[in-house]
């Protein structure tokens, strides 16, 4: 019988380490909050074996060096459905990511069970099991926990085991466990989790509205305001919202008094910030135009080259469905799209993508075979024969 465990004391934490290390693989979750800091707050440990699912309470315990020490241990493989961010968290702890991982949320895609599915709605699939939904927007960080919480968020392993034992005995069986390789690479990327404050323009919403120097402003102001919020541990938004940030880039204020006549601009930040403010745009607008970012432009396709895409997205379907997978787990259409318009460095032309679907798109559009409909069902056939 599989034991549950509460560990809020270093003997028990202890104990539970002797029981996990050595494990084959762990299922890992988290519950964190980050409404009010620019990082997350780890607040809930979940993690499970075959023998013991236990929940670990990271504001009762002075040191779990143990536990992470094990977690970090690379003979032992780290289970999680749709892990980014409790990988990110731990790579904001550590410095560093656990490997391998398997996820069971990507695996789900290659069998057949649609992309980004979510945790419950897999479990019922896989599972028969209908999960409760009561504690999804729990606040974590308040002490005491209830014996339903507790429950609820051990649920999050206790059933994430048998996913993961299902999905890697179906993968070997149809010969895809190798496939998920490039995807898990993916999630095991320190670069994946790295916010680059030069980047951060181009995470700001509305920044395609902006061109020429105003996206140079954007970008001195953006990436101003994600190293502010690092130094202070604030949500960016509590520093300056994206629409402020547009604003100042599309008006770029020079002086006290053009600040203050922005909207939403509080007279604290102006105050305490605003010669700061002044001196970034000021350089910014200095900037050469070849040091400009570029936002990237939508692509524009002719009607025939939508058609072509069309086309394509019936194959990808075809191709899909001869595997029984989801379509979107292959290729996406705007990836179509970007083929359509000449560019082959896309994820659908790489590695098991690119054996399985990408091979053929490019078959398909450079003429060496076509699609037809053959009793009702949508079929290729190779020009020439």
């Amino acid at each position: 019988m599989v034991q549950q465990l509460f560990v809020d004391t270093p003997q028990s934490l202890a104990q539970l380490c002797r029981t996990l290390r050595g494990s084959g693989w762990l299922a890992l979750d988290t519950e964190f909050i980050r409404d009010k800091s620019y990082y997350p707050r780890l607040c809930l440990l979940q993690v499970a074996n075959e023998e013991v699912v236990a929940c670990i309470d990271p504001l009762a315990l002075p040191d779990m060096t143990e536990l992470f020490s094990v977690i970090y241990d690379p003979g032992i493989t780290k289970v999680f459905h749709a892990g980014r961010q409790d990988l990110e968290i731990l790579y904001h702890l550590f410095g560093k990511l656990p490997q391998p991982l398997f996820d069971t949320q990507i695996a789900a895609a290659l069998l057949g069970w649609g992309d980004q599915i979510g945790y419950g709605a897999l479990v019922k699939a896989m599972l028969g099991v209908e999960l409760p939904k009561a504690h999804s927007r729990t606040d974590w960080s308040i002490r005491p926990l209830s014996p339903e919480q507790i429950r609820y968020a051990a649920d999050d392993v206790r059933y994430l085991r048998q996913l993961y034992q299902r999905q890697r005995q179906r993968l070997d069986e149809l010969g895809r466990t190798k496939w998920l390789a490039d995807d898990f690479a993916i999630l095991a990327d320190p670069l994946t989790y790295e916010n680059s404050p030069r980047e951060a323009w181009s995470r700001v919403r509305g920044h395609h509205h902006l061109k020429g120097v105003q996206l140079a402003v954007l970008q001195s102001l953006a990436a101003w305001r994600e190293e502010e919020a690092r130094k202070r541990d604030k949500p960016r938004k509590w520093l300056l919202r994206d629409d402020l940030l547009l604003e100042l880039a599309r008006r770029q204020p020079l002086s006290h008094q053009a600040l203050s006549r922005i909207r939403g601009l509080e007279s604290g930040f102006i105050r305490n910030s605003g010669s700061e403010i002044i001196a970034l745009i000021r350089d910014a607008r200095k900037l050469p135009p070849e040091q400009w970012p570029r936002s990237q432009k939508k692509i524009q396709l002719s009607p025939v080259q939508e058609g072509v895409v069309d086309a394509l997205m019936a194959l990808v379907r075809l191709v899909a469905l001869e595997n029984q997978i989801s379509p979107a787990s292959l290729v996406t259409r705007k990836e179509l799209e970007r083929l359509v318009s000449g560019d082959r460095n896309v994820l659908v032309m790489k590695g098991w993508r690119g054996e399985l679907c990408g091979s053929r798109l490019l078959d398909f559009l450079e003429g060496r075979f076509g699609l037809r409909v053959d009793e009702g069902r949508i079929a290729q056939y190779h020009i020439g024969r």
